[in-house]
């Protein structure tokens, strides 16, 4: 359990904190101050960026559409790897299911409330296991779940191979 809620948290702080800066200092613009905007409104670069989101663009709230259309300025600004990084992670949200995505929610207002340097450690180890090599990886997932059997489900939302899930 410990393993995937650091997954989730740590995924859903780079999903939530655009790589670039952190999302929790800004707030949306309050509401009223902008209308909604039809996906056939957008550029294709914002297309692009949001594309895990077309189906459900023009039912989001004005608010949210335009943090995501921020956010898809910034990440326009980053080099290609970490462009396709931030479209994975945003696919790999769209993906989960409502209680996964609540539970990365939990999971990342706990990991806020951390002390800078607990953050800071656990990014560092999630960093260093994701550079292990992917059968190292597996092999201490497994380990994992040996100790905590029913606790880490790979393929699901725990997982930590990078990538969305597998279906």
């Amino acid at each position: 359990m410990l393993l995937r809620r650091f997954a989730h948290s740590l995924c859903l702080f780079t999903l939530l904190a655009g790589i670039a800066a952190p999302s929790w200092a800004q707030s949306p613009p309050p509401s009223g101050e902008s209308a909604p905007r039809a996906w056939s409104s957008l550029s294709p670069a914002e297309r692009d960026m949001l594309a895990p989101l077309a189906s459900q663009w023009n039912t989001l709230k004005p608010e949210r559409q335009q943090h995501l259309l921020d956010r898809a300025q910034r990440w326009n600004k980053l080099p290609p790897d970490q462009r396709q990084e931030v479209r994975d992670r945003i696919a790999q949200w769209q993906q989960m299911t409502p209680d996964q995505r609540q539970q990365a929610r939990e999971n990342m207002r706990r990991f806020q409330q951390l002390p800078p340097e607990q953050r800071q450690q656990l990014h560092n180890a999630f960093k260093r296991f994701q550079e292990l090599p992917p059968e190292q990886r597996q092999q201490l997932i497994r380990q994992f779940q040996q100790q905590r059997p029913g606790s880490f489900a790979p393929g699901g939302a725990g997982r930590l191979g990078g990538g969305p899930p597998h279906h």
